[in-house]
């Protein structure tokens, strides 16, 4: 059987320990993690007198990847003191580790992150491949945990608790240069070097220890109570609460370990540390979190959602039709992953226009360091703009992004289609216009796709991939391809009015129009959407995607469910809406009014003239905001099941996914068919029935929805 750590000593009495976790792709702290480390550390500690030192290194292309996730959601609720045992446990093995009495180097050739960081943390030297494809840092933070290995207490006493607090707080990483920079490590040119310094490193230190267990050691800035730190550490606390709104526990979690930590001595430290990282990873947040962002999005990257059998397809020239904002967004994202793009509009100075876009984007990131001059001017030369139809000819990809319309997108599909190279894949940039009835103008339906981009296309990692009635699996396949070669995350949906994101967002933004016809007070509104974890709050958002446009889909989709003989139910936000367009003229920030004024100077403002709809623009009394949150994740967890139960989603994967990367659904909840699972499916069902009571039969449970919570079972 082959074993996880190698153990080889050389003439010198330099014992180099390289770890290559059997089965796995990358080293973690696992079940195995313990004993595996307990039997090295066992030979290091008889054999000290014959060692000299110590190199700790990896065969795989990263040091050390961190904990196994999968085995942390094991520990559910009542598991903290059981976890808090196993953290201690491997927390005793890194303090043998440096205090072994002989030098320790970590040689990081690759990338070390969360639990990796923290063993190289626990080594009195760390010298890295000066390389900007490596990482190092503590991301915990964004999966909802904390640095559970020593990471808090080490990085607080390294670098100082208000220079360490971008690194725990918000999960920053760093490249080599800049952890050299902060005194973190030392640099090599390359792989070939690394060992030899760390032999070299390792003869010049002999009797190294760590600072934190020399005499006379004091926290690098202060302690949290002296007189320079004491009123940043009260900022943080106010920060904190500001930007997690109270429904992410980790980042409060961090602060007070950091802080209490550094008060004490290192063994407290480091317990205080654990028993926060138990509290956290037996906590649901952080299950839905690691479930989604980890589990979950790794699934995706790895292809579970794309058709099988069909051979990878790498496209190498795209046509892009519209420059404006989403045309052009789409042309940079190609020319970022180095595909030649053809960007066309009516006119050439429209096209232009569209590759300055991009100009824009690259200039910033020149400005901060993020590509070279000749790096951006690369990306520019492979955006060619037009408005010659023929340039169009050879492309193996060709994107339609023009103004929301059926009719005005077929006649592009059919001057265009016939550009394409044999076997080559069009595709619609529409939101909301099923596929299937814009590929009536394809001559080739099979290989008619769409691809919802998000704006701002050079921000937004999601795309939504739709399968119309005829698109067959190989042109879904590669569509699923083409966007992962963009650098992007794919969702599959199958084809539907709105599809999923577009058509789940709606009732979070009618809801929210909904609301003020109530007569809540629209700063209310506001903030119970900000309060429930969502990014933008709905009323500002509305405004941004303009009411007319919101307008103009409610209108489609009654003509379409008219056509078809269904009923279609008017939600009371379209009545708000409406009002707001025809009565008051306010159509959203771009035209400079909607629900919110937009001075020249100053800051937005919700228009006072709000109550007209019988509430005012400022509460006047404190008010409960916790029905108004419900009602603004209820809506959109049910509208997702309905997608579940229709079969516009085939996955709660790619629901969860596409609900917080495409529209901001809460990331504390996993996604929108994780909170059904994080309220329980039966709690969840009494809660809808509840709010369908007092607000109407679209907060009625779906059947899905009641037949799981009839046995019991989660949304899986």
């Amino acid at each position: 059987m082959k074993s996880h750590i190698s153990y080889e000593q050389d003439a010198a009495g330099i014992v180099t320990l390289t770890m290559d976790w059997p089965d796995s792709s990358v080293n973690l702290i696992d079940r195995h993690f313990v004993p595996v480390f307990d039997a090295v550390l066992s030979r290091l500690e008889a054999e000290r007198e014959q060692i000299t030192g110590v190199i700790l290194t990896s065969a795989k292309t990263s040091f050390f990847a961190g904990g196994d996730l999968k085995w942390f959601l094991s520990f559910g609720l009542g598991d903290e003191a059981a976890l808090f045992a196993v953290v201690e446990q491997a927390k005793v093995q890194l303090r043998r580790l440096e205090r072994l009495g002989r030098p320790v180097v970590a040689a990081l050739a690759g990338s070390a992150l969360g639990g990796g960081w923290e063993l190289a943390l626990a080594c009195h030297q760390r010298i890295a491949v000066n390389s900007p494809s490596i990482q190092l840092g503590l991301p915990e933070v964004t999966l909802g945990l904390l640095p559970g290995g020593g990471g808090i207490t080490r990085m607080v006493r390294l670098l100082g608790l208000q220079e360490a607090m971008p690194f725990l707080m918000e999960g920053k990483l760093m490249r080599p240069a800049e952890a050299a920079q902060r005194g973190l490590l030392e640099l090599v040119d390359t792989p070939e070097a690394l060992l030899a310094r760390a032999r070299d490193w390792i003869v010049a230190n002999p009797q190294p220890s760590q600072p934190w267990d020399q005499k006379g050691y004091q926290i690098p800035g202060g302690l949290p109570t002296s007189p320079r730190l004491a009123p940043i550490v009260a900022a943080a606390s106010a920060v904190l609460i500001e930007k997690s709104r109270g429904v992410y526990p980790a980042p409060r979690a961090i602060l007070q370990a950091a802080v209490e930590g550094a008060q004490v001595d290192f063994a407290s430290a480091s317990r205080i540390e654990s028993r926060y990282f138990a509290g956290l990873a037996c906590g649901q947040v952080a299950k839905n979190m690691i479930g989604t962002f980890f589990i979950q999005q790794n699934e995706i990257k790895s292809g579970a959602s794309r058709p099988p059998d069909v051979p990878r397809r790498q496209f190498t020239r795209v046509g892009v039709i519209g420059a404006g904002m989403m045309g052009s967004g789409i042309a940079y994202a190609n020319a970022a992953r180095g595909i030649p793009v053809v960007l066309k509009d009516l006119s050439l100075e429209q096209a232009e226009a569209g590759k300055a876009h991009s100009a824009r984007i690259t200039a910033k990131r020149l400005e901060h360091g993020q590509i070279s001059a000749t790096q951006r001017d690369q990306l520019l030369a492979r955006i060619h703009p037009t408005d010659d139809p023929l340039d169009l000819a050879g492309c193996d990809l060709i994107i339609e992004a023009v103004f929301e319309r059926s009719d005005l997108k077929q006649q592009v599909i059919r001057e265009s289609e016939p550009l394409l190279l044999p076997g080559g894949v069009f595709a619609s940039n529409t939101s909301t216009l099923p596929i299937s009835g814009l590929a009536v103008a394809s001559a080739y339906p099979e290989r008619f796709v769409g691809l919802h981009f998000f704006s701002p296309v050079d921000r937004m990692q999601l795309v939504e991939i739709v399968r119309g009635h005829a698109t067959s699996a190989e042109t879904l396949a590669h569509a699923y391809d083409y966007v992962q070669q963009i650098g992007k995350i794919p969702i599959l949906v199958n084809d539907s009015r709105g599809f999923f994101t577009s058509r789940v967002i709606r009732t979070f933004l009618n809801e929210a129009a909904g609301m003020l016809s109530e007569g809540v007070p629209p700063a209310a509104i506001e903030q119970a959407a900000l309060q429930a974890g969502f990014p933008t709050a709905p009323l500002a958002l509305l405004d941004e995607v303009s009411l007319t446009l919101a307008l103009a889909i409610d209108a489609e989709a009654r003509a379409a469910a008219e056509a078809s003989g269904q009923r279609y139910e008017l939600h009371p936000g379209t009545l708000v809406m409406r009002r707001m367009v025809e009565e008051f003229g306010r159509s959203g920030r771009a035209t400079g009014a909607g629900f919110y004024d937009y001075p020249a100077s100053g800051k937005k403002q919700l228009w006072a003239g709000l109550s007209a709809f019988g509430s005012a623009s400022i509460p006047t009394e404190p008010m409960d905001v916790s029905e108004l949150k419900e009602r603004l994740l209820y809506i959109q967890a049910i509208e997702t099941l309905r997608c579940l139960e229709e079969r516009v989603l085939e996955s709660p994967r790619d629901a969860n996914i596409g609900s917080i990367y495409g529209i901001g659904f809460p990331g504390w909840t996993g996604g929108s068919a994780q909170f059904v699972n994080h309220v329980g499916s039966r709690a969840f069902v009494q809660r809808a029935e509840a709010l369908a009571s007092s607000y109407g039969p679209r907060f009625a449970p779906p059947t899905l929805l009641r037949e799981l919570a009839e046995r019991g079972m989660p949304l899986a």
